[in-house]
């Protein structure tokens, strides 16, 4: 009886044995613990894993998801020193009839609110607000704003048009509003150049850039009524550009020019006053074609004027920006300019 016992107890250990074993042969990658965490986790290569875990070790199975790889957001840099999309010399003609509507219907661009504009694809080089002195001249700033955008937008400027309008009827003052522009368009943005134009001036070649240079830049150098040459060999009038460090060195311009003619050379003498010089584009580039008009009614040419010239030296320090005085009337943003009414305190023409 014993002897049964004892080799029912051998058969038993040994199928023991031999169920184990197979149980271990096809279960060699499953431990039978106590299961910690399930878990699902992404890691850097968008590679999705279950994953079970206790004391002792892991086993990982892994597959592919749909999940597309995130675009890292693109860092923008600096425009080229040359703009790659200028035309050239360009064709202007101020015969065609326009409307503000009318230019605005054929703009393909598009701008921010007050005449602004950034370029998209590249950090500008330059923050440029122009500076349009004005008064009843609408039919000539519909011809520039045609041209302008277009070309100021091809020269990748981080820029915005400010037309500084006269209030009232009294003398005209071209040299106060230019200050006046300085002043309000700091208000608004970090401008760190200034383009002072001429509401009739367009360029013939957008290679003219409306930027600033180590000096003030006189960019209106071969005007059509001048037959494209230069007047005369210090002349600054028309169109200028001034960074804000060298404007504010000369004071700005003259409060004191009212009715037509002197403010330029006063400017220019400024300039050279306080040891700068000035730059030019090349005859060519820098042709201008004028818009044809009557002179402005309360803007006829002061005999006063000219001879203030030779006191400049004296008057700069105390006649300009330190000494300016205006009340702004109103201000309102087109889709194309920013358009401030100021009152300067002109005397009666």
């Amino acid at each position: 009886m014993l002897k049964k016992l004892l080799a029912c107890l051998s058969l038993f250990a040994f199928l023991s044995l031999l169920f184990y074993s197979v149980v271990l042969y096809y279960n060699h990658n499953v431990y039978y613990g106590i299961p910690a965490v399930h878990r699902f986790a992404v890691n850097g290569n968008q590679t999705s894993s279950w994953k079970l875990q206790d004391n002792l070790k892991w086993t990982e199975v892994s597959h592919k998801t749909s999940r597309m790889p995130s675009t890292p957001k693109k860092t923008l840099d600096s425009c080229p020193e040359t703009p790659p999309r200028l035309e050239g010399p360009l064709n202007v003609e101020f015969n065609t009839k326009r409307t503000l509507e009318s230019v605005k219907t054929e703009a393909s661009y598009s701008l921010q609110k007050g005449g602004r504009y950034k370029p998209s694809d590249c950090i500008s080089r330059h923050k440029v607000a122009v500076i349009i002195p004005f008064r009843n001249r609408h039919e000539h700033l519909v011809h520039w704003l045609y041209y302008m955008h277009p070309i100021l937008i091809r020269q990748q400027l981080d820029y915005g048009v400010y037309v500084i309008n006269q209030d009232g009827e009294g003398i005209f003052n071209r040299a106060k509003l230019m200050n006046v522009g300085f002043v309000e368009a700091q208000k608004e943005y970090d401008y760190d150049c200034f383009v002072f134009s001429d509401v009739d001036l367009v360029p013939l070649d957008d290679r003219n850039i409306y930027r600033c240079y180590d000096n003030p830049r006189h960019l209106a150098v071969a005007m059509d009524k001048f037959n494209f040459h230069l007047p005369y060999k210090t002349y600054f009038g028309g169109v200028a550009s001034l960074s804000k460090q060298q404007f504010s060195k000369i004071n700005g311009c003259p409060n004191s020019y009212w009715g037509w003619g002197g403010e330029d050379d006063d400017i220019y003498r400024r300039i050279i006053f306080r040891g700068m010089s000035i730059s030019r584009p090349d005859g060519v580039t820098g042709k201008y074609r004028m818009v044809r008009h009557q002179r402005d009614k309360h803007n006829e040419p002061n005999p006063k004027n000219p001879g203030k010239l030779s006191r400049t030296k004296q008057t700069m320090d105390n006649d300009g920006l330190n000494t300016l005085s205006y009340t702004v009337k109103e201000i309102s943003k087109d889709l194309f300019f920013t358009f401030i009414t100021v009152d300067i305190h002109a005397p009666a023409s």
